[in-house]
């Protein structure tokens, strides 16, 4: 598993991890706010009012209402990203990584805009009557680039479990049981039979569903943020001149984390604000496509509110609960994770006064700027107690107070350790003090709130509702691509292995999920972001007709 992932992470760190990638994916959404001239700022109390149906016609064809349309969209976004995409963000980046996640969200409204409407506008209607549409159309019907559509196609099939099916399920069996005892095998049973009940009522029963889920979840969660906000409130001055202070600058060491660069800060702030949104990667388009209406900007409209909600709105609440809480600089008892681990060949001390620089020294090894010596050979264990003068990593972070147990007792013996990584063995856990990130951050920080413990249970029912539906959305947007790609008989093949992987999802590695779906992330929207920058002034002609008609019809002025 630390070999896959390791090549996983190789081929991540060429596309979705690298600056280009990033480059290309705010510089699309720059481009088209500017060329389109602030539609996200200009359009937005419209959009709202279009989401209301005050403009619906009697001879809209479509499948689901623009609300329909929106919380299944929404449903597809709202899920880890949220919750434990902002943790892991902020654990990464540091407090400035929440900036750039919103900057991100704010050139992403404009791009979902155009993405959205240029997708509607090339829908087809599939052989059993539904809509079917997303890039993969403009791509073929527009641009007569079929090889573009089909490689987009794929990589939607692809992301279908790298976004919404293994890392949705992994975070929901994780907080079930880090918070309940509930093996992660019998969440992910359960979840499969009821996952598998909503996908075969096809889009009309998806969309039934999300919108009633869509609408609970978010306030449950808003009033869970809110609590943990308000308890703290004596921080949240210091909380956000940390965001604004570290734009920058970047991060320096406080409390157990070791700090984070500008470049580290803005790449990983944009890469999770994608995840969240996923603004410019071509999912919510094919959501959008089953849209009631005549008039495709109008479903571009719906979408720019998408990351306006799920990031600026959401994710800066998240961020403000880690950041006021403290909980993303503070070391806690923690179960290692063997990908997460790293074994130093020498000793070294993170403590604020050291006079070897050592956090410093730390800082650049876990930031890849400069590489410390790691250990190899055998670790000598004696009742649980490493003997070694080595130092263990885990989670960004010096790990204290290292305990190894077997079956439930102290090890005695040794451990192989090749190039820094143990040698794992079934039975073995490790555990000590260390940051932790991800969903378990989240839960740790709204415990720190009016709810105390009981706190951490708005997480888990969070995270269960939020991610249950992402992975349902999610369903919905490979079932369009297998259309695509193989007609409609294959859709019920790729229900059955979408309903398995769920369940293998829940007790799979966590950090090969989250680097599987960067990469998937990266395969989609490369392709979607070329197209659109192609089809530019098609969106511009389209925008002046939209309003046109509404100037006939409504009497509405642009």
């Amino acid at each position: 598993m630390q070999h896959l992932n390791d090549i996983l992470s190789l081929i991540d760190s060429y596309i979705g991890g690298s600056y280009w990638f990033v480059a290309l994916l705010l510089l699309t959404g720059l481009f088209f706010t500017v060329y389109l001239q602030f539609p996200q700022i200009r359009f937005f109390k419209h959009a709202i009012d279009v989401v209301k149906g005050k403009y619906d016609e009697k001879d809209d064809e479509g499948d689901t209402s623009h609300f329909q349309a929106l919380a299944t969209a929404l449903s597809g976004t709202v899920g880890t990203g949220n919750i434990a995409g902002v943790a892991l963000a902020i654990h990464l980046g540091g407090p400035a990584a929440l900036f750039w996640m919103v900057v991100t969200a704010f050139f992403g409204m404009t791009t979902k805009f155009v993405e959205v409407t240029l997708s509607h506008k090339y829908r087809e209607k599939t052989a059993d009557g539904t809509m079917a549409g997303g890039p993969m159309y403009f791509m073929k019907n527009k641009l007569n680039m079929n090889w573009m559509a089909v490689l987009f196609a794929i990589a939607t099939v692809l992301s279908s479990f790298g976004t919404g099916n293994l890392p949705q399920v992994n975070s929901i069996a994780s907080s079930m049981f880090a918070t309940f005892g509930v093996e992660q095998y019998i969440t992910g049973a359960v979840l499969s039979v009821m996952l598998a009940f909503v996908i075969l009522g096809g889009i009309k029963r998806i969309a039934s569903v999300t919108e009633k889920l869509v609408p609970i979840m978010a306030v449950i969660y808003f009033i869970g943020c809110l609590a943990v906000i308000f308890y703290n409130f004596e921080n949240i001055p210091s909380s956000i001149a940390r965001v604004v202070g570290d734009i920058f600058s970047g991060t320096s060491a406080t409390g157990g984390f070791l700090g984070a660069t500008l470049a580290f800060a803005f790449n990983r702030g944009v890469n999770r604000g994608l995840f969240s949104n996923e603004a410019g990667q071509g999912s919510a388009p094919i959501a959008h496509a089953s849209a009631k209406t005549k008039e495709p900007v109008s479903e571009g409209m719906v979408a720019i509110l998408e990351p306006f909600i799920d990031t600026i709105v959401i994710c800066s609440l998240t961020g403000l609960a880690l950041l006021s809480s403290n909980v993303w600089r503070e070391k806690v008892d923690n179960t290692f994770q063997q990908t997460d681990m790293q074994v130093l060949n020498t000793v070294y001390d993170d403590s604020k006064n050291n006079p070897n620089n050592d956090r410093e020294k730390l800082a650049y090894h876990i930031s890849g700027e400069e590489t410390l010596p790691v250990f190899d050979g055998e670790l000598n264990v004696v009742n649980g107690t490493i003997k070694n003068t080595v130092t263990l990593i885990h989670a960004r972070s010096l790990a204290e107070d290292v305990k190894v147990t077997y079956q439930g007792q102290p090890y005695s013996g040794h451990l192989k350790v090749t190039k820094g990584k143990v040698q794992w063995k079934d039975g073995l856990v490790i555990t000590g003090k260390s940051l932790i990130h991800s969903a378990p951050l989240t839960s740790l920080a709204f415990s720190r709130s009016y709810f105390g413990e009981y706190g951490k249970y708005i997480v888990t029912i969070g995270l269960l509702l939020f991610a249950f539906s992402t992975a349902i959305s999610w369903s919905y947007y490979g079932d369009r691509a297998m259309t695509f790609l193989f007609g409609s008989a294959s859709v019920k093949y790729f229900r059955i292995v979408y309903v398995g992987a769920f369940f293998i999802g829940s007790f799979a590695d966590t950090t090969i999920i989250w680097t599987l779906s960067g990469i998937t992330i990266a395969l989609m929207t490369i392709p979607n972001l070329i197209g659109l920058l192609i089809l530019r002034k098609d969106m511009k002609d389209s925008l002046n007709t939209y309003w046109d008609h509404m100037e006939n019809k409504f009497g509405i002025k642009r």
